[in-house]
């Protein structure tokens, strides 16, 4: 699966929580492929594993998780085999996140300057004026104002945008090659949510990085995300580009995602929710992890988990629906190219 292309692999990922009341698996066999210089979006509702899998990449779980089987491949070598002190040297200097509420991620009695200097030397090679030299431009370039009399104020001087600017500054510090973006604009007002995305697409552009775009709002990544993965359950449900999704949803669920955005053409109608609660990760069912919550679902859903399958469009979905009309209509391949009929 891991091409040159390819900076960052994961492939069928698990990961689970040990609680009270049994093992949570989190994420359930999930593959994806990050190209270099791209924009990687993962969609779906809260609980549906989006998060985790961009944790388990960095190795940031609680104490209670941990990566059951799968590999995480960073330029072909599987860093889930790697020692805790070179994830460390991973974390910050090849892989950076920006945590999804901005206003809690920075430390409130340590001036922005001071954490901005941390994150600098601890990763490279800056050490005193030349590490504060670098927070200044970092903080410049992510269009903070006056940021040599920024650095040295603290979090509670800076409002929710300019505190995610200064979340965006110290990811980017260390120039990572990839970089992941759990709910950036979670806690933000719509205006700046927009200043917020524009800037990450132009900081793409400028340092050539990838993105990993972690978000429940699929508006968000509709004109960013070069890849979709659209997940439910732990599991892909469905992945393509962003045309793919939203002209051509093939899952389910990724259509029920799509009928509760509101649009121009659904003015004066009421949205169609998906009916239903997300799924009990403790009693996950044994086919599609989606059946019980869908008005298409089949005996067959209840019974087996649904392959993973190219659809007449070119990407991949995983729901029997779509697989019963293929099967009607000739043949159906299935992403490891094994043929169904």
């Amino acid at each position: 699966m891991a091409e040159a292309k390819n900076i960052l692999s994961v492939v069928d990922l698990h990961t689970s929580f040990t609680t009270d009341k049994g093992e949570v698996q989190a994420v359930n066999g999930v593959s994806f492929d990050l190209t270099a210089g791209k924009i990687l979006g993962i969609v779906g509702e809260s609980g549906s594993g989006k998060s985790v899998s961009a944790y388990s990449v960095m190795q940031i779980l609680e104490k209670n998780g941990s990566i059951k089987s799968g590999q995480i491949l960073y330029k072909g070598e599987d860093i889930t085999k790697w020692p805790e002190k070179k994830m460390r040297d991973f974390r910050g200097k090849c892989c950076s996140i920006i945590f999804q509420d901005p206003m809690t991620s920075l430390n409130p009695v340590f001036t922005i300057g001071y954490q901005l200097k941390e994150a600098i030397k601890l990763h490279t090679n800056r050490k005193g004026k030349e590490a504060e030299e670098r927070a200044v431009e970092m903080l410049e370039l992510v269009g903070v104002n006056e940021p040599r009399k920024r650095i040295h104020q603290y979090p509670f001087e800076f409002s929710g945008g300019m505190r995610q600017r200064v979340m965006i500054a110290m990811a980017l510090a260390c120039e990572p090659d990839i970089l992941i973006a759990d709910e950036p604009t979670t806690a933000l007002d719509v205006t700046i949510q927009a200043q917020i995305l524009e800037l990450m697409q132009d900081l793409q552009r400028k340092l050539g990085m990838a993105i990993i775009m972690v978000t429940h709002d699929l508006g968000v990544i509709a004109q960013m995300a070069d890849e979709i993965i659209v997940m439910y359950g732990g599991r892909v449900c469905e992945r393509g580009t962003a045309e793919d999704i939203f002209y051509r949803p093939c899952h389910e669920y990724t259509k029920g995602l799509l009928r509760s955005i509101p649009n121009v053409d659904s003015m004066g109608k009421r949205l169609k929710p998906i009916s239903g609660t997300p799924i009990n990760l403790l009693n996950m069912p044994k086919g599609c992890a989606f059946c019980p919550r869908c008005d298409e679902a089949m005996k067959i859903c209840l019974e087996e988990r649904p392959p993973e399958t190219l659809t007449p469009d070119g990407h991949f979905a995983s729901c029997w629906k779509m697989i019963q009309a293929e099967i009607a209509s000739g043949m159906v391949r299935t992403e490891d190219g094994s043929d169904r009929t």
